[in-house]
């Protein structure tokens, strides 16, 4: 298989360009994409006669089988064993069957390419997830309070099966409470979210919505009740309205939810205020907007759909101060009535949580209100220590 450039080298590049001038890193990139061309270069090289002296035969062999029919037919009319009619039948039989051949020769080496790229597509078709997200099997519960507890889990990544992430994470909240998950990173954090949309599934343990193992849930059905705003939304480059409406794709959202939602996100005001108000465009990944904006925009497409979980995964931590009160007042609004997952790094965002879980080495090894964990002077107090201390 012929070797290729890393296209990765240079879509980087030319991507994250100002950090690249800004790092002054120029000739780096340039040295390391041209090194990436030095095994396809060589490739060629090898396989470039080859190529040209099949492609040289095919060509050539038109020529090959017109001296040869024409001096062979010549004789055999001389010598009355045919006639001319016949001798052009021939002539033209075989030079047509040549060419054929001679083309399909030219193309064999995308012949073998493209043979390789089908049974990667094959592959890639007859492959079966362990999770598959359109199955239709499952329990659709017919009312969903959002009671989550996670029992006892244990996980690996499978890329990295030799790093233990979660050993025996044990943590429970009730409906309309709010849990807050801490802890230094790495600890799996972000991981017990990903258990709970059902990315992945445990090596042991079990994760439970409302009673239910999740693994018993229809999969979209527990997607639609569960509503994540991330540490860097990606929005789509259409108007704030569509970016808002996507939160819900099982029905047709109106403008009026559109504003209910983005008043509830504390975006509503800046919204107006613009030329085209929500049928303004974002740009490409929101780039029209600030942080504060886009993380704003992310919390009114998450309640559009009304879930019953709120997952945070720490969605106030890449902010400024004034940003992040902001988004912090929203969030507020955005939990009342509803069961609440936070995962934060910054301690002041957590302090009115009703459960508090420190989380480490993948187990939880405290767990209280914020004023409890303090009294403890454990795990949380050296945590909110550490915040102050810097």
């Amino acid at each position: 298989m012929t070797l290729k450039p890393d296209p990765s080298i240079s879509t980087e590049a030319v991507e994250n360009i100002r950090t690249v001038a800004s790092l002054t890193s120029e000739d780096a990139f340039y040295e390391r994409y041209n090194a990436s061309l030095n095994g396809p270069y060589r490739d060629s090289l090898t396989k470039a006669p080859l190529y040209g002296l099949i492609y040289g035969i095919a060509q050539c062999a038109n020529f090959f089988l017109n001296a040869t029919i024409f001096r062979f037919g010549a004789w055999l009319i001389a010598n009355c064993y045919t006639n001319f009619e016949n001798v052009f039948i021939a002539f033209f039989s075989v030079l047509y069957g040549v060419i054929s051949v001679g083309l399909s020769t030219s193309l064999a080496p995308d012949f073998g390419q493209a043979k390789v790229s089908a049974q990667r597509i094959f592959q890639l078709l007859d492959w079966k997830p362990l999770i598959d997200s359109y199955s239709e099997e499952g329990t659709k519960l017919s009312q969903f309070d959002g009671n989550i507890e996670f029992r006892d889990i244990h996980f690996v990544y499978p890329t990295r099966p030799e790093a233990q992430v979660l050993q025996g994470f044990s943590v429970k909240v009730n409906k309309g409470q709010t849990l807050a998950l801490v802890g230094s990173s790495g600890c799996g954090k972000s991981t017990s979210i990903q258990l709970l949309e059902r990315f992945y599934d445990p090596m042991a343990g079990q994760v439970f919505a409302d009673g239910f193992d999740t693994k018993s849930l229809h999969l979209q059905w527990l997607r639609s009740k569960l509503g994540i705003v991330s540490q860097e939304p990606i929005l789509f480059d259409c108007s704030i309205a569509e970016n808002i409406q996507y939160g819900d794709n099982s029905r047709v959202v109106s403008q009026e939810e559109v504003e209910e939602a983005a008043k509830a996100a504390n975006i509503h005001t800046f919204i107006e205020n613009l030329p085209e108000k929500y049928n303004t465009r974002v740009g490409d990944k929101g780039a029209q907007l600030s942080g504060g904006q886009k993380q704003r925009i992310a919390i009114a497409r998450a309640l559009v759909r009304k879930p019953a979980v709120l997952l945070l995964d720490e969605a106030t931590s890449a902010l400024d101060t004034e940003s992040e009160k902001i988004v912090q007042k929203a969030l507020d609004n955005a939990r009342k009535g509803r069961t609440c997952i936070i995962i934060a790094h910054r301690l002041t965002t957590v302090q009115n949580a009703d459960v508090v879980a420190v989380i480490h080495n993948g187990k939880v090894v405290e767990q209280g209100t914020h004023s409890q964990l303090l009294a403890k002077e454990g795990h949380y107090y050296a945590l909110v220590n550490a915040q102050v201390s810097h």
